[in-house]
């Protein structure tokens, strides 16, 4: 028990308290002693603080929890997280999509598969990655779920082939040594190589053992666009098969023959939650998803890998059997205008960044589909993009449902940096705070916080965060909800939010009076 006459390490005053359950702001202070909350509420005029930060007419929060980042390939590259800070995110929930950077089979090279970097697993297993990350000294705390996507490359490698019997013991062996080393959950990434080549079988299978550990799943369904219902009644079907806790990951619908099924969509979450599932989803606030260019390709094209994909694309039979397939979706899911290259490696379009596919297929004279394959051949099949192809109203649609948290689906955790990247990496927290809460009233501030506080952390879960109370770990946030806004944008996208003053980590301060101070006690979290 802390001594209850010891100086407070840090006495907020003069702020409104929201404390990420929903409630109403109240004012309080609060006292943060050996990295805890240990006071909320009227101040003791006796106790004394080494250090008093005034934070009147502003408000304090929980540190904001990124349910959905993908910051475990890009964190040991950035540590200092400034990205993160100046909105005001303290943990970041990785190993989404399917993708993690563990486990790697004995001498399995990286595959080549993780966003930003472009770099796929290197480490054996959950310790191996952590060492690394608590090596790093992060400035945020680093919440790993383990890839189903890793854990089939480990087992099967790269090809496009049913896991039998053995394969699927081997998968799950990987998947129980995960839980035993304390990761949060499984992902898929059903839409991506080699998550595409499961079975919903294989699925429900790693599933029943992740419950059987307590273990969260979350997916990034096989369909966002033509096929979204079908997508999420399969993601239901996993869960009720399994008994696993269900989190369907960044939720919406693609293409404009399919603006307004993520209304059907969250009915079939409403009725699953009450049949008795537990199943909730997130949501990023903008418009235009981020991925691989890959992903628009039909899933045998992928066969392999991306060096395989790259020979196939130098055979012109298999190269027309390609565009045979990608054609139908032009126009319907993939949108030739709002496909906007982002990132890539050397090559004959590394000039291009920022270009839409439409405008290279109109500066060579070809067609979008044929464009699309011209860039992944000349740069190894290893692209990422920036989609625009999402509905404002389905933004909105999904922020509002009480089950749906903030996360950012980002990597990038410093500017600036290389290539164009998607803003949200920069702005999802305050963007939700600024944009829709302060703009346009699609949500109330309490909620919101809610969504980026509580909410996540209960679909983990994370006991001692989440909620500002006594006995809570002092992650906090103390903000301006009057000037806390996104500044990047799709055509300036490095540029960091405003508006976040104060940010504590673990008690210490990891931004000050909108500084970054530098101090990096963020670490590996396990459950």
């Amino acid at each position: 028990m802390p001594d209850p006459t010891a100086p407070y390490d840090v006495l907020i005053t003069g702020g409104a308290v929201l404390d990420g359950t929903g409630s109403a702001p109240r004012r309080a202070d609060v006292g943060v002693l050996d990295g805890r909350i240990v006071h909320v509420g009227a101040l003791d005029p006796a106790r004394t603080a080494v250090t008093v930060l005034d934070a009147t007419g502003l408000i304090i929060t929980p540190g904001f929890i990124d349910l959905h980042s993908h910051a475990d390939f890009s964190v040991l590259a950035m540590p200092d997280a400034e990205a993160c800070l100046r909105q005001g995110v303290t943990t970041v929930v990785t190993g989404n999509c399917g993708l993690s950077p563990f486990p790697t089979a004995a001498g399995e090279a990286a595959d080549g598969s993780g966003p930003g970097t472009l770099a796929g697993a290197q480490w054996t297993d959950l310790d191996a990655f952590a060492a690394a990350v608590d090596a790093a000294r992060p400035a945020v705390n680093v919440a790993p779920l383990v890839g189903h996507g890793a854990l089939r490359t480990a087992v099967t490698g790269a090809a496009r082939t049913p896991a039998g019997p053995a394969e699927l013991d081997a998968m799950r062996a990987l998947l129980a040594r995960a839980a035993d080393q304390g990761v949060f959950g499984l992902s898929t990434g059903l839409i991506y190589a080699p998550g595409s080549f499961a079975t919903t079988d294989e699925i429900v299978a790693l599933a029943t053992e992740a419950a059987g550990r307590g273990l969260l799943y979350a997916t990034h369904m096989r369909d966002e666009g033509d096929r979204l219902v079908e997508a999420v009644e399969e993601a239901v079907a996993v869960a009720e098969a399994s008994g696993v806790r269900l989190q369907i990951s960044h939720l919406k619908a693609m293409g404009p023959a399919n603006h307004g099924k993520v209304v059907t969509a969250l009915g079939l979450i409403d009725a699953a939650a009450a049949r008795g599932l537990d199943v909730a989803c997130d949501v990023y606030p903008y418009t235009a998803s981020s991925t691989r260019l890959t992903s628009r390709l039909p899933d045998w094209a992928m066969d392999g890998g991306p060096s395989a994909l790259v020979e196939r694309l130098a055979d012109p039979a298999a190269r027309e059997r390609i565009l045979d397939d990608l054609r139908p979706a032009v126009g319907r899911t993939f949108l030739p205008e709002g496909v906007v290259l982002a990132m890539l490696g050397p090559g004959r379009y590394s000039d291009r960044i920022g270009a839409s596919i439409a405008d290279i297929a109109r500066d060579e004279g070809t067609e979008p589909a044929a464009a699309v394959l011209d860039v992944l051949a000349a740069h190894q099949g290893e692209v990422m993009i920036v989609n625009h192809a999402m509905a404002e109203a389905d933004v909105e649609t999904v922020l509002r449902h009480p089950d749906a948290a903030v996360a950012s689906d980002g990597w990038v955790l410093h500017a600036p940096g290389d290539g164009h990247p998607h803003p949200r990496n920069f702005g999802t927290f305050a963007r939700v705070l600024g944009r829709y809460v302060r703009e346009r009233e699609t949500l109330g501030l309490a909620d919101a916080v809610r969504k980026m506080t509580q909410l996540p952390a209960s679909r983990l879960p994370l006991p001692d965060r989440g909620t500002l109370a006594p006995g809570r770990i002092a992650d906090l946030v103390v903000l301006d909800p009057e000037r806390v806004a996104d500044t990047a944008t799709f055509a300036d996208p490095w540029q960091y939010a405003t508006g976040v003053r104060d940010v504590l980590v673990r008690g210490e301060f990891v931004l000050r009076d909108g500084a970054a101070t530098g101090a990096r006690p963020g670490r590996t979290l396990r459950r």
